[in-house]
């Protein structure tokens, strides 16, 4: 998988959709709804920019867009987990688990 930078609020886009694929943007703006408080234009314009950016995929059906993700979740979680570890605590990962011993 390439990088990709996936902000959080797309996060919470491609969660929805990995959860219940493949999804029409009708249904995706529906259940994100339910979670945010996003307007439906909002939706649609990070659906675009994960379209760009080769995590999503999309067919027209009719007069409907259905998404598909093109990357599986595992594969984002360990580039996410990768970038935070190299990003926090200098990709040692003896420092990150000396910090959760020490704050649970």
């Amino acid at each position: 998988m390439k990088q990709v930078s996936i902000s959080d609020a797309e996060w919470q886009v491609m969660n929805i959709i990995w959860d219940g694929q493949p999804l029409a943007a009708q249904e995706i703006v529906s259940r994100l709804s339910d979670q945010a408080d996003w307007a439906p234009q909002t939706i649609k314009t990070m659906l675009h920019r994960l379209v760009k950016k080769e995590v999503l995929t999309f067919e027209e059906q009719g007069n409907r867009y259905v998404y598909r993700s093109r990357v599986k979740r595992s594969a984002c979680v360990k580039q996410a987990s990768r970038a935070f570890l190299a990003r926090v605590f200098s990709s040692e990962p003896a420092p990150l688990l000396a910090h959760f011993m020490q704050h649970t």
